[in-house]
């Protein structure tokens, strides 16, 4: 083992040897340093690009960020609302109206129980449930870029559609409630004890209760198929295990067409139900179509538009027997009529 001694003047002008530790390697040669680290590259995991890593409490800061900012739009909203408080309740309330002509309830109004009724729903209630599906493109975008940081940079691009998307389907909840649900719904329910001698007598407030569990059960039923693109995303789904399963996906949504729906009678029920399993298997699609786009193949469109093609046949088919022998819909049994 030789030693390398190296020469340290000392205040007195002579050289102190100092000692240092040998290196010894096999074969008396120096080891080889060892290189850097390289950079990542851009070509190492493309997919990872512009991922962010953020703390805990960073990740507090930016959910406190986007609610504060999911709010000022929904405050904007009730604000735009809040103007035209007066012609949209005309608007609510017409089904009730309408329904009570109907039914031949003379005067066909709505009525006022306590002092604070009408302020409460009118100028408070509606405004705010107004306000939450006109702020909900911007609410849902606050969503999304709360999300977006852990996501794909290619799942990024996604961000239009997602909103678009989701906000869209809750809305078309809302009007498919209003027009559809609600008013079949509610033309039972008051009609129900007519025959006793029961003369219907409805109060705004529980009018408007009705009204707001209907739409907003509705709206967020509508969102089924964004939730199970996300399921499937984050993958936590299959469309293959929800396939599989799909009869306990559909007796699931019949019993939640029961809470929702506002009267027992089955026509009531499959109005609801009908919908929601559509919108699960059309779910199951977008995530098949996920699936397929990350395992880099394409969607087979000539057996996607062949059932598109005989549905549409078939509801025209439906569609042509009604208009022809003059049918249609009632809430009680044969539930079709001329």
């Amino acid at each position: 083992m030789d030693e390398e001694k190296l020469g340290v003047p000392s205040p007195e002008g002579e050289v102190a040897p100092v000692e240092t530790k040998a290196v010894v390697v096999a074969g008396g040669a120096q080891p080889p340093a060892l290189p850097p680290p390289s950079p990542p590259t851009d070509d190492e995991d493309p997919e990872e690009q512009g991922m962010l890593r953020m703390s805990f409490m960073e990740h507090l800061e930016e959910l406190r960020s986007r609610i504060i900012k999911a709010l000022y739009g929904l405050v904007a909203a009730f604000i735009f609302s809040l103007v035209f408080a007066g012609q949209l309740w005309d608007i609510i309330s017409e089904p009730a109206v309408s329904a009570l002509k109907h039914l031949g309830v003379v005067p066909p109004h709505l009525v006022q129980i306590t002092p604070m009724e009408s302020f409460s729903i009118i100028w408070v209630q509606l405004p705010l449930l107004c306000s939450v599906f006109l702020a909900s493109p911007w609410i849902v975008y606050q969503v999304w870029a709360f999300i977006s940081p852990g996501l794909y940079k290619r799942e990024r691009r996604w961000a239009a559609p997602f909103v678009l998307i989701t906000a869209g389907l809750f809305i078309v909840g809302g009007l498919f409630a209003y027009f559809l649900a609600f008013r079949f719904g509610l033309e039972f329910l008051l009609g129900i004890g007519m025959s006793n001698s029961v003369t219907p007598m409805v109060s705004i407030t529980e009018y408007f209760d009705l009204f707001v569990n209907v739409t907003l059960g509705v709206g967020l039923v509508f969102e089924l198929p964004v939730l199970i693109f996300l399921l499937t995303l984050l993958r936590l789904a299959s469309p293959r295990f929800l396939l599989r399963h799909s009869r306990y996906a559909i007796l699931a949504i019949v019993i939640a067409a029961a809470i929702i729906t506002p009267t027992p009678d089955v026509f009531n029920l499959m109005l609801f139900a009908i919908p929601m399993c559509a919108l699960y298997f059309v779910g199951v699609f977008c995530g098949y179509a996920l699936v397929l786009r990350r395992e880099g193949k394409r969607i087979p469109w000539k057996q996607v538009l062949r059932i598109v093609a005989i549905t549409l046949v078939a509801a025209a088919a439906v569609y042509f027997v009604f208009a022809y022998f003059h049918l249609h819909l009632i809430n009680k049994w044969p539930y079709v009529t001329r």
